[in-house]
């Protein structure tokens, strides 16, 4: 099972951007955007994120910069939203140094709005290989940038993010009968890195309250940005619009 999201792209500049784009509002409109998260247990606690962006047009496909995937570029790097970017913002009573799974006096399990913390991470994946975790206190804090980048329970090692089954997705595909055009990416956020084993075998699916899977596609000089809901303008880190974090929907049986 997964929790199931639908991204809709931001509407603020829509019409100029698809004035540049040569195509009408309702073709960006009709641009499919899906992100599937799943979390699994064995035989390592790990979220997985998968992304599904679908164009309707070829002329789209033509000018949308999707970097094609290099092994040699796995690794982290910034600035990774400055194009083509899968991202996804997640918060809960156990993301940041403020809170610690074994110190259950913290945690109220049945409230979400008890206890919380305002810390979150930004996760930023470039369809060619390239990855950044950004951790912030608070909203956009601090405001360095670039972010300041998550790191392992040693506090020295950055964390990372593992692409599975790469070699089997698709990078860009046409159907000949709907004349569709897909891009898919998938990876997965290995939790032992912030957590030791215990942590996770006790109360791994504790981890996360709150997700917020987004996508920024770069088509040339034009950005769109798709979220479950939107700011406006748009602003990713805005918890307003954050999707509470379905434990049952999202864990593997």
């Amino acid at each position: 099972m997964s929790q199931i999201f639908d991204l809709y792209v931001a509407t603020e500049t829509l019409a100029d951007d698809a004035q540049q784009l040569g195509v009408t509002v309702e073709a960006l409109q009709d641009i499919s955007v899906q992100v599937s998260a799943t979390l699994i247990a064995q035989p390592e606690a790990y979220l997985q994120l998968a992304y599904r962006v679908t164009l309707p047009l070829k002329c789209l496909a033509t000018q949308l910069t999707w970097p094609k995937w290099q092994s040699n570029k796995v690794g982290f790097n910034d600035y990774l939203w400055e194009q083509t970017c899968l991202e996804c913002f997640l918060a809960g009573r156990l993301i940041g140094k403020n809170y610690s799974i074994h110190n259950d006096s913290l945690l109220d399990h049945n409230d979400r709005t008890t206890n919380k913390t305002t810390s979150y991470i930004e996760i930023n994946a470039s369809p060619d290989g390239q990855y950044a975790l950004y951790e912030f206190d608070s909203y956009r804090n601090p405001a360095t940038l670039p972010p300041k980048p998550v790191l392992q329970a040693d506090r020295q090692t950055h964390a990372f993010i593992d692409w599975n089954n790469i070699s089997k997705l698709q990078t860009a595909s046409q159907t000949s009968a709907s004349q569709l055009y897909q891009y898919e990416r998938r990876f997965r956020i290995p939790l032992s890195q912030w957590y030791d084993d215990a942590t996770c075998d006790s109360g791994y699916d504790r981890v996360l309250d709150y997700i917020h899977p987004c996508v920024i596609l770069s088509f040339d000089a034009t950005v769109l940005y798709f979220a479950p809901k939107h700011a406006a303008p748009p602003d990713f880190h805005n918890r307003q619009y954050w999707t509470p974090f379905d434990r049952l929907a999202a864990l593997t049986k």
